[in-house]
């Protein structure tokens, strides 16, 4: 009789050790930078190159890809923009501006 037990007690903390677990995965910083950056008309994380370009424009300064992932990044009046591969990952608001808005 205890045999069977040892091996069901061994069983059982040995599937615990080894069962994966699973998550939630809580994205609030994701949330407040889209929040930011609805709130101040700049393109959203996922936008394309070709959305961003024809809703803001053509960007008046561009930088060729750099790095793996290749990152990219237009300039406009006012911000600038960050892409992987063809998509928006960020919007940035130079601090400068930022503070100007501020003081008025």
């Amino acid at each position: 009789m205890k045999r069977p037990m040892l091996i069901f007690a061994a069983a059982t903390v040995l599937g615990l050790i080894i069962m994966p677990a699973w998550a939630d995965e809580l994205r609030v910083h994701d949330a407040a930078i889209q929040s930011v950056a609805l709130d101040r008309n700049v393109p959203t994380r996922g936008m394309s190159m070709s959305y961003v370009q024809s809703n803001y424009g053509i960007p008046q300064k561009t930088y060729a890809a750099v790095g793996d992932p290749p990152i990219t990044r237009w300039e406009y009046d006012g911000f600038m923009v960050y892409f992987e591969h063809h998509l928006v990952i960020h919007s940035v608001i130079p601090d400068q501006l930022k503070r100007k808005a501020h003081n008025r």
